[in-house]
């Protein structure tokens, strides 16, 4: 199966470099950019062989999972970029629920599955870590380079991550990796076009948290230097995560790994 743009996408005018192979679509993307390239343009494979994650996690897909990155250098500063990580995690979200439900009218039955989102970049499918998402920033002449990295485990899953990984397929939603990449760059254009540069933040900001995973629970964050507990109380204006500690305070936290209810004890403890 050949990888495609969906048809907004085109309508839109965005471009697509699809590769057989590649070892990461990010560092395609941010090298096109430092070569002049403005976007915005997607790079997509579906074998990557050296991909990153957050904190520099090693982050491969095996042939048949998605690797894209998505590049647009833009008029922002490095903060306002950061928040496109929400438009990007609601694309995603929207992607992998149509497509699952597509998959459950295909078989004959309802979609059972439910999604959510778990700040500051994942997509959860019962609980397991189905996507991440990781976003990088470079100035260059022509302003700053957002390169907007999104990873599907669509036919496997990695181990040994902190939140146990599940894929599409061991959820039995069977869908190519093309398929879902088509849908996936349409629902960019809609939530892309929501963000607006920074300015529809707001909006982005209400339909995450309609989607967000352990809001009101107990959480606890590790943020390399420390352990902050307390209750997932929301997300702010800049998309830190705010906790309401046992004493009545708020505080923000702009990274960290984020466990919930029980794990959120274990990892306190």
């Amino acid at each position: 199966m050949t990888i495609t743009l969906g048809s907004r996408a085109i309508s839109a005018g965005y471009r697509l470099a699809a590769f057989d192979k590649t070892g990461s679509t990010n560092s395609e993307a941010m090298t096109r950019a430092r070569e002049g390239e403005r976007g915005p343009m997607w790079f997509v494979t579906t074998e990557q062989t050296a991909g990153r994650g957050r904190r520099q996690r090693t982050w491969i897909a095996p042939r048949g999972n998605l690797a894209s990155s998505i590049l647009e250098v833009m008029d922002v500063t490095p903060a306002v970029a950061a928040t496109l990580g929400f438009a990007a995690g609601l694309s995603l979200d929207a992607a992998v629920r149509a497509v699952s439900l597509e998959a459950a009218l295909r078989a004959g039955g309802a979609d059972p599955f439910r999604f959510g989102l778990k700040w500051p970049n994942d997509v959860l499918a019962a609980g397991q870590k189905l996507t991440g998402i990781l976003l990088e920033a470079e100035a260059v002449p022509a302003g700053l380079a957002v390169v907007v990295g999104i990873g599907t485990n669509v036919i496997a899953a990695p181990e040994g991550t902190p939140t146990p990984a599940t894929s599409l397929h061991a959820l039995g939603i069977q869908i190519a990796a093309e398929e879902l990449f088509r849908v996936l760059s349409d629902a960019w254009v809609e939530f892309r076009g929501i963000w607006d540069g920074g300015r529809g933040f707001a909006e982005i900001r209400r339909l995450w948290l309609e989607r967000a995973v352990g809001l009101g629970e107990k959480v606890a964050i590790n943020t390399g230097a420390a352990t902050i507990e307390g209750v997932f109380d929301t997300i702010d204006e800049a998309g830190c995560l705010i906790v309401r500690t046992a004493e009545g305070r708020r505080l923000p936290v702009a990274a960290g790994e984020v466990y919930f209810g029980a794990a959120a004890s274990v990892r306190a403890s």
